[in-house]
């Protein structure tokens, strides 16, 4: 029988986006706004703490964000459990170079990459029980990858239902499965109109295929960020999905559907054995700082290191 707790909260915070001001491009405003959430988050003194990935701008070309942020995490007085973003590890795999004009082929989602993540923040995927529930957390855009660490995916999500059921289960990953809804199609990425969904989603296949993974793992509910917009919970056969706001990068997409919300802040969960309750904290200020340098995922001619304010950042 499992044991009744009291009412216990936890907070998810992604997006965080912090850079150096040795790299190609810096925007202090992210870290300024990620060291605002984190005095608020702070404040609430929360079991635990779940990062939903792009922890750093450029983790996955520069180590030393990664090490940033992982300083910063674990001098909390709490502990902090985190998935990589497509800035810490590589982006959503494609074969073809999208219509948006990014190098999507460099900057594949890569083994490399993910071991260096992995070297700091621990191996990946995860799951753990705090309490009455359970928390998973992996990286989404591995699937359809065809890299190692996708069938390790795979091999995971069909252990989970055998793993012990609490009264919630709780999945974090840094991509949404959708972007409008579970049925939508499988978009092409060198139609520069169907660019921006298919980035933001996972291909249809491997969407339903993790839709069945989650409900035979008794999924509650699945966390993701990635879009910087926040919206209602939205749910398919029995599992909740959250879109996530960002606690450090910029707003955006904020007016692509009626009931979303680019506020920049995150959430904080109240559990108890009945129910989860979800509030948003915005930020409590926005910083108005400025950087220099390209945004998105730029070919390697346009990172230009001669603009850093500080050297000595790895040129990769």
């Amino acid at each position: 029988m499992n044991r009744s707790y009291d009412r216990w909260t936890f907070v998810n915070a992604n997006d965080l986006h912090v850079g150096s001001p040795r790299s190609y491009r810096f925007d202090p405003s992210r870290n300024e706004n990620w060291q605002t959430a984190r005095g608020q988050i702070l404040a609430l003194r929360p079991d635990l703490l779940l990062v939903g990935g792009d922890l750093t701008m450029d983790g996955c070309l520069h180590d030393d964000e990664l090490r940033t942020v992982k300083e910063d995490l674990e001098s909390l007085p709490f502990p902090s459990y985190v998935v990589p973003g497509n800035h810490d590890v590589g982006n959503k795999f494609t074969p073809v170079q999208g219509a948006w004009g990014y190098d999507d082929i460099e900057w594949n989602v890569k083994s490399e990459w993910l071991r260096q993540f992995a070297s700091h923040f621990g191996p990946l995927p995860w799951t753990f029980l705090h309490k009455n529930v359970r928390f998973t957390g992996f990286y989404e855009a591995v699937a359809g990858s065809g890299l190692p660490e996708e069938a390790q995916l795979w091999d995971f999500l069909e252990r989970l239902p055998s793993l012990p059921a609490p009264a919630h289960h709780v999945a974090m990953l840094h991509s949404p499965l959708f972007f409008d809804h579970m049925d939508e199609p499988t978009y092409d990425p060198t139609v520069r109109e169907e660019f921006v969904r298919w980035f933001f989603n996972l291909d249809r296949g491997p969407r339903f295929r993790m839709l069945e993974a989650l409900r035979a793992a008794r999924v509650d509910l699945v966390i993701t960020a990635h879009l910087h917009v926040r919206r209602p919970v939205q749910t398919v056969e029995g599992v909740g999905f959250l879109k996530a706001p960002a606690a450090g990068g910029k707003p955006q997409y904020g007016d692509v559907w009626p009931d979303g919300d680019d506020t920049l802040g995150f959430h904080r969960f109240d559990v108890t054995d009945e129910r989860i309750d979800i509030t948003f904290i915005p930020l409590e200020k926005v910083s108005r700082a400025e950087g220099y340098g390209p945004r998105g995922h730029p070919p390697r001619h346009l990172r230009d290191y001669s603009l850093a304010w500080e050297k000595g950042m790895r040129t990769p």
